[in-house]
């Protein structure tokens, strides 16, 4: 008799685990993070009246600025969560590679949507772990020989370093036009690979069985897909259009701690008082 691999054996386990990571903790991690950065257009608001005087975009600066610097110091257990995240999506990412490079899909004979969701959410998946190698190695790890410009992020210049590494320098450059497109698509890829696996969870774990129950929760997962994506792209957009140098005016008048401005930012400082 034909003994069963391990991955085999606990196949049922793996994939309701599988499942369930791309949704806790990988996908309220994405929902906040993109809520966050999408402030940048509209933390005015959320300013709820203080610095009557600022513009849109300093008040989204200056609510961002906010934001970046209460996660990093007033979080509690924050390395804690840290490593339950990335825990989470090693797991996720390994055994989903695992899972699609054993799969088949028959979109060439056949056309149909959920073919074609299929297809994409590889693919997605593919795009999307590199997006976020790239994401955190050059914000997170210092790998600024990746960024045009060579601007590093920093937390208490966070919008301004940003919208450098964005955008190649204060202002845009062919390198960072690239930067741009590739974080546009990233964000899109992920925001659609975590809307069509909340749909395709419910399934896995027997929540909607029925065709009716998958249709309705196919509504369902398009509007939140939706509402992500629109933080996704006013995200993008926003740091990709913001200005390095009216950032940093902001942010060197709201900062409480006494951190220089990043490397490139002083470069372009030292440029504008000639």
């Amino acid at each position: 008799m034909h003994k069963q691999s391990w991955f085999n054996r606990n196949h049922f386990l793996l994939r309701r685990l599988h499942s369930l990571t791309g949704i806790l903790p990988i996908g309220v991690f994405l929902i906040a993070h993109l809520t966050t950065n999408s402030s940048i257009m509209w933390g005015k608001v959320g300013l709820r009246g203080e610095y009557p005087t600022d513009t849109l975009v300093e008040g989204g600066v200056r609510y961002f600025h906010k934001e970046v610097v209460w996660i990093n110091t007033q979080v509690p257990h924050l390395l804690l969560i840290e490593i339950v995240l990335w825990s989470s999506i090693a797991f996720h990412s390994i055994l989903g590679m695992a899972y699609a490079l054993s799969g088949k899909s028959n979109l060439g004979s056949y056309g149909y949507m959920s073919n074609w969701r299929y297809s994409l959410q590889r693919w997605s998946g593919y795009v999307g772990i590199l997006f976020i190698f790239y994401h955190v190695a050059t914000l997170r790890w210092g790998w600024t020989f990746l960024v045009p410009g060579g601007t590093q992020w920093s937390q208490g210049f966070a919008a301004s370093s940003l919208a450098a590494a964005m955008r190649g320098g204060e202002a845009f450059t062919a390198a960072g036009v690239a930067v741009s497109l590739f974080y546009f698509a990233g964000v899109s890829l992920l925001v659609f690979h975590f809307a069509n696996g909340l749909w395709t969870a419910a399934i896995t774990w027997g929540l909607t069985v029925s065709r009716p129950a998958q249709k309705r929760w196919g509504y369902v997962c398009a509007a939140v897909g939706a509402g992500l994506m629109l933080a996704a792209w006013s995200s993008v957009v926003g740091f990709a259009m913001l200005s390095p140098e009216q950032a940093r005016r902001v942010e060197l008048g709201a900062t409480s701690t006494h951190e220089a401005p990043p490397a490139a930012s002083r470069v372009i400082d030292a440029q504008e008082t000639r």
